[in-house]
């Protein structure tokens, strides 16, 4: 499988901004900037795409392994927190927290609730 995305970048590090876009069509021309990376300002950054990718990814793989065991949850929902850190070889992402909020019908959620209490020790998601 192959995806691509393009930037393009004008100016110095803090006074310069840039575009970022993908053929899917959501991200065409889309703003960045030192600020929207560094300082909260407007805009997106890499980081945020990571996470976005990361919680959006998360949630088709935990969908995956519902299915596996009959499960099929009405929604779940995924935000994903990434902490950068500014390390010597520079800044780098440390950790990513999730959080997952999964909605089932209630004979469903029975099932859920019992297969998580057998599951919860060494439940880790490695690949998307």
């Amino acid at each position: 499988m192959e995806r691509k995305a393009s930037a393009v970048w004008k100016g110095g590090l803090k006074d310069g901004k840039g575009t970022i876009s993908a053929p899917g069509g959501v991200l065409k021309d889309t703003q960045y900037s030192f600020t929207s990376r560094f300082e909260n300002g407007p805009g997106t950054n890499p980081e945020e795409l990571i996470a976005a990718a990361h919680a959006a990814c998360f949630s088709m793989a935990l969908s995956a392994q519902l299915g596996g065991a009959n499960l099929k949850p009405e929604s779940i929902s995924t935000n994903v927190t990434l902490t950068m850190e500014k390390q010597e070889a520079g800044w780098t992402i440390t950790s990513s927290h999730i959080d997952v909020v999964g909605r089932f019908r209630e004979r469903m959620r029975r099932r859920f609730r019992s297969m998580r209490r057998r599951r919860r020790k060494g439940a880790r998601c490695r690949r998307c």
